[in-house]
């Protein structure tokens, strides 16, 4: 055959996560256990349909409006609910009209098209990510321009947050830094900052004049919907630009619709007006615009006080289940008397927690018990139930 312009194209590995989805799916093990994908379940092993999800669905049904195509920056009424979820019904932000939201491809689109934009604007585009963190945060903004370092977040001796390394390594960096911050239920580590060191942190970004990038992937998860907003809302009361990164995939289980949202606090509504333009631009360039179905499902939640009832007992429905699965793993591990106390992982939030077991024990979880988790040590608590919390604490205690 003749020469081929591929022929300098590599092998590219499998992604760490998706890729050991897979591998998983083909295990013929009867007792395996997927720790792995950030996928919510019930105690019955399945992804949920939730009730308002249902009830939403149903309306639209019935309501038989045709699949045409969204304005590119997605169902208007999205925008809207996104930002009261943010910011509060009363936040002078939306009163003054000074944000930009669009609709995403998931909260990993508003990451890009967060990316995309500012990589445009920005002279020398820098970036920095939490140690450890989502992978994907690097992959996106490398692959935007960026140039991409870390700053200190997670404390191995202690369980906790280095925070005044933390706070150092915010200091050292360069004005118009973006600072990828995790806004609730860290991934992969499951340790949240308080909110007298959110505090520090926006003072420390004020006075650098740092962007702040906040990823929101899971407000609901950690303590409620307000609760899990409150790092955010300290970020608004300082009066700064900054931008989120909404995702609707776990918190109303709908990963396979790709509905997350971008949001940009701007000075004014002016600036808001042509950052939304500069947003628009780069959407159309790239996928045009939105999917409909779950853009439109989210936002008749978002703007239905009845819905919203629901989708507010939904969420406690899931929280709850996974603070009792963090539970029932570290009493079963100190029961069966485990080497290691596993109490920190109680403290943890949201789906995730970070076990501490080295990348050769994870490796043993999978190939002789079929449990099987991140390299990293990284554990979906919401991949548990009561019939497989046993045999995975059993499993870790082998390999410890």
């Amino acid at each position: 055959m003749a020469d081929s312009i591929f022929d300098v194209v590599k092998q590219a590995p499998d992604d760490p996560i998706l890729g050991l989805n897979e591998e998983f799916k083909t295990d013929p093990r009867e007792n395996k256990v997927n720790l792995s994908i950030g996928v919510y379940c019930t105690e019955e092993g399945k992804v949920p349909l939730l009730n308002v999800v249902d009830t939403a669905e149903k309306q639209m049904v019935a309501e038989g409006a045709p699949h045409t195509y969204l304005p590119i920056s997605g169902v208007p009424a999205l925008a809207t609910g996104v930002q009261k979820l943010l910011f509060g019904e009363d936040s002078p932000i939306i009163k003054e009209k000074r944000a930009a939201t669009v609709q995403s491809l998931g909260g990993t689109g508003a990451l890009k098209v967060g990316a995309d934009f500012l990589c445009d604007i920005l002279e020398k585009p820098k970036a920095v990510v939490s140690a450890p963190t989502w992978q994907n945060h690097v992959a996106i903004f490398e692959q935007a321009g960026f140039k991409v370092g870390s700053y200190a977040y997670y404390d191995k001796e202690t369980g906790g947050i280095a925070f005044k390394k933390l706070i150092d390594d915010l200091k050292d960096l360069k004005k118009d830094t973006v600072v990828i911050l995790h806004a609730c239920c860290h991934n992969p580590t499951g340790v949240d900052l308080s909110l007298d060191q959110w505090k520090e942190v926006v003072k420390v970004c004020v006075k650098g004049k740092l962007i702040p990038f906040l990823d929101i992937a899971y407000q609901g998860f950690g303590d409620g919907l307000e609760e899990d907003a409150a790092s955010i809302r300290e970020f608004a009361k300082a009066g700064i630009p900054f931008l989120v990164a909404s995702s609707f995939s776990k918190s109303f289980s709908l990963y396979g619709e790709r509905i997350g949202a971008l949001t940009v606090v701007c000075n004014n509504q002016e600036e808001a007006s042509r950052v939304m333009s500069k947003l628009k631009s780069c959407i159309r360039a790239n996928y045009s615009n939105p999917p409909m179905h779950g853009g439109v499902i989210v936002a008749k939640v978002l703007s239905d006080p009845e819905l919203l009832k629901v989708w507010h007992e939904d969420l406690k429905e899931m929280r709850v289940r996974i603070k009792q699965m963090r539970r029932a793993l570290a009493d079963e591990l100190k029961t069966i008397g485990a080497k290691k106390d596993f109490e920190f992982m109680v403290k943890q939030k949201g789906m995730f927690s970070f076990s501490g077991l080295s990348p050769e024990q994870v490796q043993r979880l999978k190939d002789e018990f079929g449990v099987y988790a991140v390299k990293s040590g990284r554990f979906c608590i919401a991949s548990l139930n009561t019939k497989n919390v046993k045999y995975t604490a059993k499993a870790i205690k082998e390999v410890l």
